[in-house]
């Protein structure tokens, strides 16, 4: 949540440590070499809620074209093609297990605690010991919050908050630290169970995306990154590239273990959160989500049976409406309209909002970690407050004669109609929507043919109060999701609507709850195709497609009228690169060479380079890939003087492994095939990692040589000095690429075959107008996006 939005990339430099501890100071305009104007940039950022400044890389998702590469797939058998291509299929059905298995694990341990929680509540209520009712859940969510956020503070800081905008920072090809290993997904599991049993204002399907991504990273890479499992079969997913379809992988079981959409998970991974998609992986993730459906839908039938405690309906499906003829008229496209704008207004009000508070938690969260569980344990006890006071403000309603036989009212359990502190034969409405389970709310407030179970006052107190929980509980250091909250809040706009509405309309109060809580998604998400289905797939209900579409492309027309996406806020928040799709109108007004020119010198390697030199030009910058020059070259054309030969690039962590290796020659020559194989492997070069200062050269070995022309990358993506940025920044998102060497126009003897080397951060609007001030004016008031 610190406002950084600059990363350190291959042409960064190190910042004085002094900069590094001030979060709030903005550097979105301040050149990072005082005496030149250039686009390098800050390498911090924060991931996760409440975490420390973290210094970050991109991942290397383009394969790596050496000769050692090549010699590795040349001598692939049809036998390890085959276990390759078996392998990954294993992998999505391991995922898909794993994630269902984890989903109902908590969802069995969210409404068997929160219910029994609630279970001895209601018996106080009953004995009329409101005193001793209010310090029970009280101190039940205070200690549930305590646990969640102790675990999140003191373990595992990248565990707090959704996880959702670092997957999509991961998957536009940002190295998240820390945020997909064993120690965040058990702290992600267990958080969740307590957050959401504690009543807090939070879902549990935002996480539930983390926790599928955090499982196929560790199936990816055979285990936790301190005791990985050295498997023969896991070396083909040692690579930034198969991790990543790994990772989208899980994070489509997420979505499809939160909502039990299979097509939606898979619709949410394709538009949300990842930059890079084919055919290929569309049929694994869609395997993945088809796996976690079976996985719910088994323990949901095993578990009706009351074998699984108070786990019933679990939460799984919110909206069931399968059975149910809906209809509606063309008169009724005018409400349908106003939710859609209603949602649109609402959904960007509460961004904006919500930026405002993640920005005064992020100095509350800088104070250290007895504050962040201070905040924590106070919005809890806030939330205890209002869910056990605000229904007494509530009328008792009677009810409906033909529904005393029917369990009206409820004293324990589910239903519709909560006793609370009503006689017999009476009901409390707002007990009905606050003393109850977040799923259960949902149902309720869903439920149709319900037009006289709510009253308008209530209500209406039920929007607010969730507005102010939904501001004030995101943000807290503890696993939080967005989606319940933003459902609760439109569901509760909806069914007002619908009783204003009522004389004018045939669109049942249920029905105004579920396209009130789609539009405010939409609004507040900007997700259109994935959020349609995921609430097609919640309701079994195909006749709501029409005016479920019309709702969402109203509500988030409306929204991206005033400001980004919840998630890409946060994205900027927290300073995490993320490159979007489409660029600014003004890039086309400036070409790469002119970047370039704006870039310190590139820092070039030979074919055949000193050590010395390697460790030199390691030590002197931050740089993560150098172009391989070789001078004198023969052209097939022409004169042999001062031709230049572009041969490849060469990483950083190649030529550290080689100085651990020592991998050198006693004279300048170029090596054998059989001594590069000998020493190094392809899953050497795959591994990541290692820093300049580990390794130890000694005065002899620094006047020794390394041949880099078998670690070097011979095919790396160029593009002209004449192209547009605009061009070259959505062909380095769409590519995945780390860096794009920019070649001269003319190409000739004498003439350096490189121009200058782009980056990630290169390509940002805030880096370009701060070297090119000029462009402001064009640039208008889109700084930020």
């Amino acid at each position: 949540m610190v406002d950084f939005h600059k990363l350190s990339e291959a042409e960064a430099v190190n910042t004085p440590r002094e900069e590094e501890v001030d979060p709030e100071r903005s550097t979105l305009h301040r050149p990072l070499l005082k005496e030149n104007q250039t686009l390098s940039s800050n390498s911090i950022a924060v991931v996760g809620l409440g975490a420390k400044l973290s210094h970050i890389e991109s991942l290397d998702y383009e394969i790596n074209e050496n000769d050692l590469f090549k010699q590795d797939w040349r001598s692939r058998s049809k036998k390890d093609i085959l276990q390759y291509i078996f392998s990954k299929w294993l992998l999505a059905f391991l995922i898909g297990l794993l994630t269902g298995l984890v989903a109902t694990l908590i969802n069995l341990a969210v409404e068997n605690i929160a219910g029994y929680k609630l279970l001895v509540v209601v018996e106080y209520i009953e004995q009329k010991r409101y005193l001793m009712g209010f310090v029970y859940i009280a101190v039940a969510n205070l200690l549930l919050t305590l646990v969640a956020s102790v675990l999140c503070v003191c373990f595992a800081p990248t565990a707090a908050g959704p996880g959702i905008p670092e997957i999509k920072a991961y998957l536009n090809g940002i190295d998240t630290p820390n945020m997909f290993g064993a120690t965040p997904l058990f702290v992600k599991i267990i958080g969740s169970i307590g957050a959401v049993s504690a009543g807090l204002d939070l879902g549990k399907e935002g996480p539930l995306v983390h926790i599928g991504c955090c499982i196929a990273s560790l199936l990816g890479q055979g285990g936790p990154d301190n005791h990985p499992v050295k498997w023969r079969w896991l070396r083909y997913f040692n690579n930034d590239r198969d991790r990543r379809d790994l990772i989208t992988c899980g994070s489509s079981s997420g979505v499809c273990a939160a909502f039990r959409s299979p097509v939606g998970g898979v619709l949410f991974a394709l538009e949300e959160v990842a930059t890079w998609w084919r055919s290929a992986l569309l049929w694994r993730t869609f395997f993945s989500t088809a796996v976690v459906v079976v996985i719910l839908r088994a323990f949901i039938e095993y578990c009706k049976s009351g074998n699984c405690g108070l786990f019933g309906r679990g939460g799984l499906i919110m909206f069931d409406v399968s059975g149910v003829s809906v209809t509606y008229h063309p008169t009724d496209i005018i409400p349908v309209v106003v939710i859609g704008i209603i949602g649109g207004v609402l959904g960007s009000l509460y961004n904006h909002f919500l930026h405002k508070v993640l920005k005064v938690y992020n100095i509350i969260n800088e104070k250290g970690k007895l504050p962040k569980l201070l905040l924590s344990l106070s919005v809890s006890l806030f939330t205890s407050i209002c869910m056990f006071g605000l229904p007494f403000l509530a009328k008792c309603r009677p009810c409906d004669p033909a529904l005393l036989d029917m369990g009206c009212p409820t004293t324990g359990g589910t239903g519709n109609f909560k006793k609370f502190n009503c006689p017999a034969g009476y009901y409390n409405d707002l007990a009905t929507l606050l003393i109850t389970t977040n799923d259960e709310a949902v149902r309720n407030i869903f439920s149709i043919n319900t037009s006289d179970e709510f009253h308008i006052f209530s209500l209406t107190l039920f929007f607010i109060l969730y507005c102010i929980l939904g501001l004030i509980t995101f943000g807290i250091a503890v696993p939080s999701g967005l989606f319940l909250p933003i459902i609760l809040m439109g569901s509760a706009y909806g069914r007002i609507l619908g009783i204003i509405m009522e004389p004018y309309t045939k669109i049942d109060q249920g029905l105004y709850a579920v396209l009130a809580a789609a539009s405010l998604m939409a609004g507040s998400m900007r997700m259109t195709v994935s959020l349609c289905v995921i609430f097609l797939e919640l309701t079994n209900n195909l006749l709501l497609l029409p005016i479920t579409m019309i709702v969402i492309l109203i509500a988030k027309t409306v929204g991206d009228c005033f400001n980004p996406s919840i998630y890409d806020i946060i994205l900027e928040l927290k300073g995490l690169p993320f490159l979007d799709a489409h660029p600014e109108p003004w890039m086309r007004n400036i070409t790469v060479g002119e970047l370039a020119d704006h870039k310190p010198a590139v820092v070039t390697l030979s074919g055949i380079e000193k050590v010395g030199r390697i460790v030199e030009v390691l030590k002197n910058t931050t740089h993560n890939g150098f172009p391989v020059v070789d001078i004198g070259v023969v052209p097939p054309m022409g004169s042999p003087n001062d031709a230049a030969e572009l041969h490849g690039l060469v990483l950083r962590a190649h030529l550290i492994l080689v100085l651990k290796k020592k991998w050198f020659l006693q004279e300048k020559r170029r090596a054998e095939d059989w001594e590069v194989r000998q020493n190094f492997t392809s899953m050497d070069l795959a591994e990541r990692g290692g820093k300049i200062d580990e390794v130890r050269v000694t005065k002899d070995e620094m006047e020794m040589f390394v041949d880099l022309h078998p670690l070097t990358n011979t095919t790396p993506y160029t593009v002209v000095e004449s192209m547009s940025v605009a061009k070259a920044m959505v062909l380095f998102r769409q590519l995945g690429l780390r860096h794009m060497l920019i070649i001269p126009k003319y190409q000739a003897a004498g003439v350096h075959p490189l121009v200058g080397i782009l980056t990630r951060q290169d390509l940002r609007a805030h880096n370009i107008l701060s070297a090119f001030p000029q462009l402001e004016k064009s640039a208008g008031n889109k700084r930020g996006h």
